[in-house]
């Protein structure tokens, strides 16, 4: 009898020491995809992989929060193009130019050379809007082709559409020193005096 209980005592033993290794081998299994889960979710704060070629672009600054003024630029965040922290439109401040474009917008090229001149000038500060554009790698290479050296921005879902009354590219927004909106250009710059005027006019700023 002894040898017996002996025996069964022994089975128990191993069977306990079987579920114990079980349940030490799933605990590790799970705290390694919990770590594996998040690590992927370390992305970049606007959730968007880097496009090929945007290290290229002027990088997005950061830009200290500021309240939303009247008549200004809409209270919306959106991702950077190429690299740098998202940029909240209320907080920015002028003289600024921002041009409303995309790749796949014909006048928006006609349109870049005079864009890409002022920038070099440094008489403004401007940013780009990567509008309505499902292209984000043609969209790198249009902006680094055409030498626009400013940053850019991406609005894939035309959050700014209602805000800024956009019907389509190209269209360019000037807001003055206040953070007001002091005039949207609807359509294509036709030349650099025309874009030169409009910045004396609008903005005061004279190249």
């Amino acid at each position: 009898m002894r040898s017996g209980t002996s025996s069964r005592g022994t089975r128990s033993r191993l069977g306990h020491a079987l579920v114990g290794a079980v349940a030490l081998v799933l605990s590790v299994t799970l705290a390694a995809c919990g770590s594996e889960q998040a690590g992927d979710s370390g992305t970049p704060s606007s959730g968007r992989s880097a496009v090929p070629g945007a290290d290229r672009l002027e990088v997005c600054p950061s830009a200290p929060s500021k309240p939303p003024v009247s008549n200004g630029l809409p209270d919306i965040s959106l991702p950077c193009l190429g690299s740098g922290p998202d940029v909240r439109l209320a907080d920015l401040r002028g003289p600024l130019v921002i041009n409303v474009w995309a790749q796949w917008c014909g006048p928006c090229r006609d349109e870049a050379p005079y864009l890409a001149a002022l920038a070099k000038s440094g008489k403004v500060t401007m940013l780009g809007i990567d509008y309505d554009d499902p292209r984000p790698e043609l969209a790198v290479k249009f902006a680094d082709a055409e030498g626009l050296a400013y940053p850019h921005v991406v609005d894939q879902d035309k959050a700014i559409q209602r805000a800024l009354k956009v019907g389509g590219p190209p269209l360019t927004v000037f807001v003055d020193d206040k953070g007001t909106v002091a005039y949207v250009h609807r359509g294509v710059l036709t030349s650099q005096q025309q874009l030169d005027q409009l910045l004396e006019e609008k903005l005061g700023v004279t190249r």
